[in-house]
């Protein structure tokens, strides 16, 4: 009688809740109810089989007494009366072991929630672990573009070996001339070293007033120089613009040992970014672009460097559109003069110049990778193994002027799109707010009007708990003449945990007070 009491107290105290709860979750709550029903039943029948132990406890207490008053019956009287006890001996220890798996199963139940609710709470911060980490590698790269644009190669005369032009927003290549021969590639190495040294500035690692000491090692590299002397010291800014501008080799190795501690280590790390970024036909051996083996790369693999320089740090125009300018040697002998002028000729003369690197060297021959912006639209030609210097900036530019007249660029960021919060079930909040994950983008030929583009909004009618940041909940669709051209998702905005039994039970207290 005492369970039976208790049973229908808890019974009371949980219906109230759970009608009070309706705002958190119908479907939480109606599952609860449920879950509840059974564990008020699971008591009630606990009461019956406490009430049924006592009837038999005293149903075997008048049985030992009638078996006293009988011992002077015969054998087999004994015998049938011994069965008896035996059978409802076993019918006690059967009803004793029912309870008992009973009371085992209910246990098994409590723990295994407590070890799922803490199995989930590991699976939830190892998946907050693995979005972090999976947001930082594509930070670090851009995907390339699935767009096919149809290539009329033969607009465009290209007298050098290897040349490509794409554009820097899709990544869609417009013109390709052997674009995935390896060649060595001179000093356009350096893009990638100033790439490392961008993304060192960016992560904190280096500051640009910080003052970077020429080893004896970098003075000595020769070939293309600023005539850095040992133990001279010059700022991360001056020794961007001596790599930038001038090309210069002993700047280049100064900034790879100061950043990753010896040239080695820091071309493992250019390695390591080219496969990052899909360089699938690139290895460098050093980071200036001296013609040693193994030291390679193809047109394709320079302008998805390019690119990743260009749109992740635009602040590199800043140095790369640099005509002339001095910088002061301080050393030993005192101060002086040197003044460093831009290898890259385009910048004096083609519309919309923005860089980028030159390089050449007797087995190179004339290399460029030039950048150039109009419209909207980040150019990028990359020509290698041209027979004179002044055939790369020709058919670079030839490329370029190729892009802008036959191209343009439809761009979509989804600021106009109106958010309006998606019911989550079984949450602790009510609404998920979401975002776009990226802008789209959409190269254009000549003769397609970007205006012709339409797009459809598509977004889940309700979500369930948990929810985390950047699950995807829906999509935006673009469609030109009928045919889908691409999609952007549509990600949660922020993290919704799952609702428990006290959230559920806070939510109808306050309900219940207020």
């Amino acid at each position: 009688m005492k369970y039976k009491k208790y049973a229908k107290i808890l019974c009371f105290v949980l219906c109230i809740a759970l009608l009070f709860s309706s705002n958190i979750g119908a479907e939480g709550s109606a599952k609860t109810f449920a879950k509840t029903g059974q564990n008020t039943s699971g008591l009630m029948n606990a009461a019956k089989d406490a009430e049924q132990k006592d009837n038999d406890k005293k149903d075997s207490e008048q049985k030992d007494s009638s078996q006293k008053d009988n011992e002077q019956k015969d054998n087999e009287q004994k015998d049938s009366s011994q069965k008896n006890n035996g059978q409802k001996d076993n019918n006690q220890k059967d009803s004793n072991q029912k309870n008992n798996e009973q009371k085992d199963n209910n246990q098994k139940d409590s723990n295994q929630k407590d070890n799922e609710q803490k199995d989930n709470e590991q699976k939830d911060s190892n998946q907050k672990d693995n979005e972090q980490k999976d947001g930082e590698k594509k930070d670090s790269a851009q995907k390339d573009s699935t767009q096919n644009v149809p290539q009329d190669n033969a607009a465009v005369d290209i007298t050098s070996e290897s040349a490509v032009l794409i554009e820097g927003s899709t990544g869609v290549v417009i013109y390709d001339k052997n674009k995935d021969e390896k060649r060595k590639p001179a000093s356009i190495t350096k893009i990638m070293t100033l790439l490392l040294i961008f993304d060192a500035l960016a992560s904190g690692k280096i500051k640009l007033t910080d003052q970077v000491t020429v080893s004896e090692y970098a003075a000595s590299m020769g070939g293309s120089q600023v005539y850095l002397e040992p133990g001279e010291t010059q700022d991360v800014n001056t020794m961007i613009k001596c790599i930038s501008i001038a090309s210069a080799n002993d700047a280049a190795v100064a900034m790879a040992e100061y950043i990753a501690g010896s040239e080695e280590s820091f071309v493992n790390m250019m390695n390591e970014k080219a496969k990052e970024l899909g360089m699938n036909n690139t290895h460098f051996v050093n980071c200036c672009g001296l013609d040693v083996d193994n030291h390679y790369t193809t047109a394709y693999d320079i302008a998805l460097m390019s690119r990743d320089l260009i749109t992740k740090y635009p602040q590199i125009s800043d140095y790369s559109t640099v005509w002339m300018e001095n910088i002061t040697h301080t050393t030993k002998k005192g101060q002086s003069e040197f003044g460093l002028t831009n290898t890259n000729k385009l910048i004096k003369s083609y519309n919309g110049i923005t860089g980028l690197k030159t390089g050449s060297t007797s087995l190179a021959k004339y290399c460029l990778s030039a950048t150039a912006k109009r419209n909207g639209m980040d150019m990028i030609a990359v020509v290698l193994a041209a027979p004179e210097t002044k055939v790369r900036f020709r058919e670079a530019a030839k490329l370029l002027d190729y892009g802008f007249a036959n191209c343009s660029i439809f761009q979509d960021d989804n600021k106009d799109l109106a958010v309006t919060p998606i019911p989550v079930k079984k949450g602790v909040a009510d609404g998920l707010n979401y975002r776009v994950n990226n802008k789209f983008s959409y190269l254009c030929l000549k003769g397609t009007n970007p205006a012709d583009i339409t797009k459809k909004v598509t977004i889940e009618e309700s979500v369930s708990a948990p929810v985390k940041e950047n699950d995807k909940v829906g999509e935006v669709t673009y469609q030109l003449g009928g045919k889908t051209i691409g999609k952007v998702d549509i990600v949660a905005a922020e993290n919704v945990d799952k609702a428990n039994f006290k959230d559920y039970f806070k939510a109808a207290v306050k309900k219940f007070l207020f």
